[in-house]
């Protein structure tokens, strides 16, 4: 079960690069196994939004917020959270705008999965003994686009595949600023 607490929905907002990323890259990102991923893609739990398998020797490709969704669920099963409670917040995270996302804290106390939008929020719940645990999608957000920039990509529209960035953060900010 997961339960709402205040936050408003919006339509996903669509990437400025498009980028879709192989199952390497996603598995990568993710820290889960080729297995996990193809399981999880054939059993309709996090499946890729970006291409879907479409018979022998297609691949599938993954965007930004299915890696995003892959490490949620692979954090949530780590703490032991029920599949079927996975399933159900999956289903929420999915509706979700993409910059919803990043604000959000969910929260769990082994049974249920709590959708949290402030401090407050989450203050009330560990207050009634609600929550035992809790992930930060903003710092799993940033993981996610971390480990992302140092891997293979694909342009959706042509087809091209982009290199991971070898600069590091510090390399980059000179670069913004010409200096």
């Amino acid at each position: 079960m997961i339960e709402l607490r205040g936050a408003k929905m919006e339509k996903d907002q669509v990437s400025s690069q498009e980028l879709g990323y192989r199952g390497a890259s996603a598995c990568s990102a993710a820290g889960i196994s080729y297995r996990q991923l193809d399981y999880w893609a054939r059993t309709g739990l996090v499946e890729p939004t970006v291409r879907g398998a479409s018979g022998s020797g297609s691949s599938r490709l993954y965007g930004f917020k299915d890696i995003l969704v892959l490490k949620i669920v692979k954090r949530l099963l780590d703490t032991g959270v029920s599949l079927q409670n996975i399933r159900s917040a999956v289903t929420h995270l999915r509706e979700r705008g993409v910059e919803d996302l990043a604000r959000i804290t969910l929260m769990s106390d082994g049974a249920s999965i709590y959708e949290c939008t402030s401090s407050e929020e989450i203050f009330d719940l560990l207050q009634g003994g609600q929550g035992v645990f809790g992930i930060a999608i903003g710092k799993v957000w940033n993981e996610v686009e971390g480990s992302l920039s140092h891997l293979q990509a694909e342009n959706v529209s042509d087809g091209a595949i982009s290199a991971p960035t070898d600069s590091d953060e510090l390399a980059a900010r000179r670069k913004l600023r010409g200096a």
